[in-house]
């Protein structure tokens, strides 16, 4: 089985490589970037199973961030990862086709069910 390949948004430098580190951990593919921008970019040139987008970035909020992937490639699943996001920045992700809105600190364990359900209905 081919690995999981994940993009990660998050300007916690930190937070996203040490989050990158454990999911490689476990058996995933990571590639980390720190804005927006970079993100959608990367979009452009690579296709990922996943992407989980913080929802505060310095450059674009996670909300535009999310729409443009969406735009570029609809069946991404993203899921919204903050610390700060509100009931209404919940309910605007998931308009906007986020697949999951989870706070931070991030629990890994609740990642691995979602890998699993977005795998199997991929095959």
């Amino acid at each position: 089985m081919k690995p999981y390949s994940l993009l990660i948004v998050d300007d916690e430098e930190r937070f996203a490589n040490m989050l990158a580190m454990r999911l490689n951990l476990r058996g995933c593919d990571c590639e980390v970037c720190y804005n927006g921008q970079d993100a959608i970019d990367i979009i452009k040139e690579k296709i990922f199973d996943l992407v989980l987008l913080d929802l505060r970035l310095p450059d674009i909020y996670g909300t535009d961030v999310l729409a443009s992937i969406k735009e570029i490639n609809a069946k991404i699943p993203v899921i919204i990862v903050t610390a700060h996001g509100t009931e209404k920045d919940r309910q605007l992700c998931i308009q906007l086709g986020a697949y999951a809105f989870m706070h931070k600190p991030l629990n890994i364990e609740e990642l691995t069910p979602i890998f699993k359900k977005l795998r199997e209905l991929s095959e």
